[in-house]
């Protein structure tokens, strides 16, 4: 069986890194991108089970990659797990406006990202 593929969104490659870190071992197929832009490629290309996105990001927000995400047909269901530092009500409302399937705000728990990881992936 095809290991999942999960793509992290996010310019801080500390954050990236604590990701990773947490992803570490389990078994996952760990991909990345550094902007909306480079995420919205990277999906079209790599097909990913699941997306961490932060919002902040050169070239793209993560709202934008969002909806470019969701107006294409290959990428429409994939989940999108927004992680940001943007918790106010109107940027949670914009993430879900954006399409994006759950929203997180950092600093994230570990064990909160774990476990929405495993609802949406769970078969």
């Amino acid at each position: 069986m095809p290991k999942k593929k999960i793509l992290l969104v996010d310019d801080s490659s500390t954050v990236l890194l604590l990701h990773k870190m947490m992803l570490a071992d389990r078994d996952y197929e760990l991909l990345t991108a550094r902007n909306g832009q480079e995420a919205v490629d990277k999906a079209l290309a790599e097909r990913p089970d699941l997306i961490f996105m932060d919002v902040v990001m050169p070239r793209m927000s993560g709202f934008e990659a969002c909806r470019a995400l969701r107006a294409r047909e290959e990428t429409r269901g994939v989940p999108i797990i927004m992680v940001t530092t943007r918790g106010e009500p109107h940027n949670v409302k914009e993430g879900f406006d954006s399409g994006c399937t759950d929203y997180i705000t950092k600093p994230f728990n570990g064990d909160e990202l774990l476990s929405k990881l495993q609802s949406y992936l769970s078969p």
